[in-house]
């Protein structure tokens, strides 16, 4: 049975499956060949050094373990002069997303809370959709408690609710969009930042997790996003949508060995770009948002740990340093609002160069 098999790993991003145990990790060190002991130009017929190729492998001694929900901090909203229209400086107003509705999956931790928050900012209501309602709910109060200590002169403040629901199962889906919309009035955005990634080398990988990763991941992104779509049909609407994907659907992450999570994000940036023109004729725009490393609590917690597994990430990044959240607040308020109204079927890396390397 699945539960005699070791620990596997939980979400490194906002998840909507339930951790797993906490256990360690370990990392082999990378090395490096820097003799040239060869002073002509004729080709060695050595055989390669053990060394070669190591920086560009997966190694399957790494086992990471992410640690569960309840041993983390909860996210908290981001706060400071300029993160809620407290700058006086003239802004385009087609970035402005005043008078949408906005329904962010995964939105109650990590990336989905503060790419949520920054939706707020920007002046659209929210409807915060996690697994874990009662964080949804904590974080809602929290963002519009937010937003009127840094933004007090603001003539509304806007409206944000949470909903439950397990982005894997149809029913929940439905039931979730049904909620929202009696809430609300209606969707105009989407984002689809449920999802979880398992470092487990492929051939001990049960096919269980691997259904279950595609479920939330892959499945989570189409039900919510086919569910909306019908909506915006509906009532005749446009609308814009952002998947959120990863670098590693272009790219294959080393050290640690992770196939199923990269082709289950491969397929979310491939449906996006599907979706865009199928919907395209609806006026309904699908984009895709690939983001690198980044820095949430909880990689913070693992990386603080493993400062080799850190400077490993880091030396691969030609910025030379990690994101964070916030990072990632105005890549989806560009790809929701008009300010992109010509943009569709795009994916947007935001990785600090990673992947052009």
């Amino acid at each position: 049975m699945l539960q005699r098999l070791r620990p596997l790993r939980t979400p490194l991003r906002s998840s909507l499956l339930r951790p797993a145990a906490k256990t360690t990790f370990h990392t082999l060190p990378a090395q490096r060949n820097n003799n040239n002991n060869n002073t002509n130009n004729k080709p060695s017929s050595d055989p390669a050094p053990s060394s070669a190729g190591a920086y560009a492998r997966t190694d399957d001694s790494i086992k990471v373990t992410y640690p569960s929900a309840s041993d983390l901090p909860a996210s908290t909203p981001v706060s400071g002069a300029g993160q809620t229209g407290t700058n006086t400086l003239p802004t385009l107003a087609t970035f402005s997303l005043q008078g949408r509705v906005s329904l962010v999956t995964g939105g109650a931790r990590g990336l989905g809370l503060v790419m949520g928050q920054g939706l707020v900012i920007s002046g659209s209501d929210l409807a915060i959709v996690d697994l874990n309602l009662d964080e949804a709910r904590r974080q809602a109060e929290g963002i519009v408690e937010t937003f009127r200590r840094d933004y007090p002169h603001a003539t509304k403040v806007p409206r944000v609710t949470a909903h439950y629901a397990d982005v894997s199962d149809e029913k929940s889906v439905e039931a979730c969009i049904r909620e929202v919309i009696e809430e609300h009035g209606r969707i105009d955005h989407l984002v689809t930042s449920a999802g979880f990634t398992e470092n487990f080398e492929a051939v001990k990988y049960p096919i269980e997790r691997m259904r279950k990763l595609w479920a939330v991941n892959v499945d989570g992104t189409y039900l919510f996003a086919t569910g909306v779509a019908r909506h915006l049909m509906e009532r005749k609407a446009q609308g814009s949508m952002v998947f959120i994907g990863s670098m590693s659907g272009s790219i294959v992450n080393v050290p640690q060995p992770q196939a199923p999570y990269n082709s289950a994000k491969a397929a979310v940036r491939h449906l996006a770009a599907s979706l865009a023109v199928e919907w395209a004729e609806a006026g309904i725009r699908v984009n895709c948002i690939s983001p690198g490393y980044m820095l949430t609590a909880l990689t913070q917690k693992i990386l603080d740990d493993n400062p080799e597994l850190k400077a490993k990430w880091t030396s691969l990044i030609p910025q030379g340093k990690m994101g964070v959240p916030e990072d990632l607040m105005g890549p989806v308020t560009f790809l929701l609002s008009d300010a992109s109204k010509y943009v569709t079927g795009a994916d947007l890396r935001v990785d600090g160069g990673y992947t052009v390397t």
